[in-house]
């Protein structure tokens, strides 16, 4: 009997300690993969606020080129106004 008990004992012990390992290792895997998915959310995040950025700074070129232009047109209206004035006389 005692015999038997040390064997359920030993044996149990040994599929305890398997069991142990077995989830350890799973736990360990679920925690990389999950800070990798949350790594690749982060850097999805990052590329998309880029995207604004490069947007938004694209709408402004556009904004400071229509600015000039305005800018432009109106130093020569201004221009041959005076030279015109000026004729006049």
């Amino acid at each position: 009997m005692n015999a038997v008990l040390i064997v359920a004992i030993v044996f149990g012990s040994a599929v305890t300690l398997a069991g142990l390992l077995c989830v350890t290792v799973l736990v360990i895997i679920r925690m990389r993969q999950s800070s990798s998915s949350k790594a690749a959310q982060g850097s999805q995040d990052e590329v998309m606020m880029v995207q604004e950025l490069y947007r938004g700074l694209d709408k402004m070129e556009q904004r400071i080129e229509a600015l000039e232009t305005i800018l432009m047109d109106g130093q020569d209206t201004h221009g041959e106004k005076n030279e015109n004035f000026r004729h006049q006389q």
